[in-house]
């Protein structure tokens, strides 16, 4: 037999080579279940006591605070963020300029020199109450300002210009557009058409004809004034139609 084969085997028996079972006692097999139980306390499972009940596993409350760093910087450096936000509206705020005497000056400069003196706030209007824009200012001059000239104001201040055409002459003073508060026709004679369309109310139907024999189209507003008007001024309005006549500033009523 080589030995490279296993040992023959007894008809109805087994291998010589195979191991044979041990019979352990009931009492060493009870014995060590107990000592495993009794032991089990370093692989997480419940203690057992002498009297064989379980005793129950201390509970353990862990509070994490690694996080309340990062927290408490957050609010440092918030807090920082807003004592700097508040610093700089301050001194924004005390920053102050004296402000020139801008009549005489074309619009266009009056605005370039208030600006450089930090004035950024800039608005200006028709001095002659005419509702027209200003869309070159360099076609246009200063006759008023609204803040007096000399005065040290904070550059957070609005500063308004008044102003006419080059070509134009100042007013004596700032003519207003006309008003319909108090809900009464104002006298829109002698104003500009547009000025008038922005006195009523934005549903008024309102139609403008021209008061001379030609039947022109009256197209910028602006350009021309009212001659007549009905209602009359001083009526009550009531949601009635208007009705104006008018020439171009320049030209005679009829």
């Amino acid at each position: 037999m080589s030995h490279n084969e296993p040992p023959a085997v007894k008809p109805g028996g087994k291998p010589g080579w195979a191991r044979k079972r041990v019979a352990v006692p009931a009492a060493l097999l009870v014995f060590f279940v107990g000592v495993g139980v009794g032991s089990s306390g370093n692989d997480g499972q419940e203690k057992t006591s002498a009297a064989g009940k379980a005793e129950p596993r201390p509970t353990v409350t862990v509070t994490k605070t690694a996080d309340a760093e990062p927290a408490e910087a957050a609010d440092a450096e918030a807090a920082d963020d807003g004592k700097q936000d508040s610093d700089d509206k301050r001194a924004a705020d005390d920053e102050k300029a004296t402000v020139p005497d801008f009549v005489g000056m074309g619009l266009q400069s009056a605005q370039d020199k208030a600006q450089e003196l930090g004035f950024y706030s800039l608005t200006s209007h028709d001095a002659l109450g005419r509702d027209r824009m200003q869309a070159f200012d360099r076609n246009w001059k200063v006759c008023s300002q609204n803040v007096k000239a000399g005065t040290s104001e904070s550059t957070d201040t609005e500063l308004d210009f008044g102003t006419v055409k080059l070509e134009e002459t100042c007013p004596a003073k700032d003519e207003k557009p006309p008003s319909a508060a108090g809900g009464k026709m104002p006298d829109f004679t002698g104003k500009s058409v547009k000025a008038a369309r922005g006195a009523l109310d934005s549903g008024t139907s309102l139609t403008v004809e021209d008061a001379s024999p030609e039947g022109r189209w009256v197209l910028v507003e602006s350009n021309w004034q009212v001659c007549t008007q009905k209602p009359a001024a001083g009526e009550a309005l009531k949601g009635q139609p208007v009705t104006l006549t008018a020439v171009k500033f320049g030209e005679s009523c009829p």
